[in-house]
């Protein structure tokens, strides 16, 4: 029989499965699969009717005795091995957990020899009666076992694990395997996603689908990736926010939509940005920026309760009460943690500050970036406990509506927990003449080399001309979320696959 052939493996640093060189660990599982195909084993058969998943198995017969009963279908990834003469304990691990499975000779006869072929990693289905062990384990004592895919290439070893924080990320699948805190993360997003959802449906909103593909991106000040549609001969952009479609739909007449979808922006990378990110932007018509605001409190504190479980988490290094809200305007926060308000200053006395202080920056600095600068710099970290931050220049914004009682201030709310950014809310700009005017001046920023100013949208103008109601609407990074309610330091924790080298 002609050897099997593998693609030469690549070593990770510092995840080392043996002592022994990797290449021969899996020349070693070759030679077993040869073997067990030359015996008519189909190592990758089609299917397997399980009966049970192991935390169910451990559930149901929680109360089993020492006598075996039942009789059950498991499968899962075999991932401990332990030969014993003529008795061999094991553990299976599916999504739901471990079970342990043990092997008696006298039950299986010949097929007893054969366990020497299988390897930790061979997903395996078992069948038999469940039992207790002395020491209080929930066992199958398996009478029939099947392996369902040969493991070509060994796991880490347990001890060592994925030390390399880069490998868990690109390899999540190790991760998953290896760590059940990790899988146990992404679950609890999932759930956070869907009681979001379910949040979001329950207060009559509409979940929507929109394009991801646009002639004219536009929402955010973000710069976009670019990619092109060969049929047509036409650039095209990834949508870089949600807004601009949803609007159309309230112009089109619906009163309350949302969508839950994954947008790009081509930018910075670090421990609160991802290329690629999941956002839910939602647009409530006949409503302004304080009805949202008592939206998403209101979706945060159902999420911590249905989900988190505890009023109270930490979130790098601080303690932050995620049903402690309170609101602030941004003039108040400058004084109170700059020291002064600055909001009215001009861009040359903004730059005084920024030089004087050493706060780095690239590009061409505006007024809005060098305001934000100086506010990530002295105020966002001590935004810890949720705070919404409101009333903000005009500047910051050229999508949200002129505030109905400051002058040269927009009804623009941001929320801030544990330091971070996580929401924006506006009163919606629906006044077309004014929309055009301020989107012109955005196209002539571009012009001058600001890379983030959003381009003219004839298409959106044209929509507004024929009437959009009176709204508010948010975005909320999803990922920012889960970082913040499950804990965790750094965004690529809680995307499955986030963007590395």
């Amino acid at each position: 029989m002609a050897k099997e052939k593998l693609e030469k493996p690549r070593q990770e640093k510092g995840d080392k499965p043996s002592e022994k060189p990797l290449a021969h660990l899996i020349e070693a599982r070759l030679e077993k699969l040869g073997k067990l195909k030359e015996k008519g084993v189909n190592p990758y058969p089609y299917k397997y009717d399980i009966t049970h998943y192991a935390g169910g198995v451990k559930k149901e017969f929680s109360d089993a005795g020492e006598d075996p009963k039942g009789n059950v279908k498991v499968a899962g990834r075999l991932v401990s091995f332990r030969e014993m003469g003529k008795l061999s304990f094991a553990h299976i691990q599916d999504a739901s957990g471990k079970l342990q499975i043990v092997f008696r000779k006298n039950e299986l006869g010949e097929r007893y020899k054969d366990l020497k072929l299988l390897d930790i990693g061979d997903i395996l289905g078992v069948s038999g009666p469940v039992f207790k062990t002395k020491r209080g384990e929930i066992s199958v004592l398996v009478n029939e076992y099947q392996l369902l895919s040969k493991s070509l290439r060994p796991l880490p070893e347990k001890y060592h694990g994925l030390k390399d924080i880069e490998t868990r990320y690109k390899k999540r699948y190790l991760d998953l395997i290896m760590n059940r805190e990790s899988m146990e993360t992404f679950v609890k997003r999932a759930r956070i996603v869907g009681k979001i959802r379910e949040f979001m449906d329950g207060n009559g909103f509409i979940e929507m689908e929109t394009p991801i593909l646009e002639k004219v991106y536009g929402g955010a000040a973000a710069r976009p990736f670019t990619t092109h549609l060969n049929y047509l001969d036409m650039n095209l952009f990834l949508r870089i926010a949600l807004e601009i479609p949803l609007k159309k739909l309230l112009v089109g007449g619906y009163d309350k939509v949302y969508q839950i979808g994954r947008v790009f922006r081509n930018e910075s990378i670090d421990s609160t940005h991802n290329p690629e990110f999941t956002m839910i932007e939602a647009y409530w018509a006949y409503t302004d920026y304080n009805d949202m605001i008592a939206l998403i409190e209101d979706m945060i504190k159902k999420i911590v309760k249905d989900v988190v479980g505890k009023e109270k988490i930490t979130f790098r290094g601080k303690e932050i009460d995620l049903t402690n809200f309170s609101k602030m305007t941004m003039r108040e926060a400058f004084e109170k943690y700059y020291g002064k308000d600055i909001l009215d200053y001009g861009l040359d006395q903004l730059k005084s500050i920024i030089e004087r202080d050493e706060i780095s920056y690239d590009g061409v600095l505006t007024r809005p970036d060098a305001l934000d600068l100086i506010w990530k710099h002295y105020v966002e970290d001590n935004l810890v406990d949720p705070v919404f931050i409101v009333d903000y220049p005009e500047e910051t914004s050229p999508l949200c509506k002129q505030h109905r009682s400051l002058p040269g201030m927009i009804e623009r709310s941001e929320l801030f927990v544990g330091g971070m950014e996580l929401a924006n809310i506006y009163s919606e700009l629906n006044d077309p003449i004014r929309q055009k005017k301020l989107l012109e001046e955005q196209a002539r920023e571009r012009k001058l080399g600001i890379e983030t100013a959003q381009p003219y949208d004839e298409d959106f103008v044209e929509a507004l001309e024929y009437g959009m109601p009176p709204a508010s609407g948010m975005g909320i990074g999803i990922d920012r979320l889960a970082m913040i309610l499950l804990e965790k330091d750094s965004i690529k924790d809680v995307i499955l696959f986030p963007f590395v080298k």
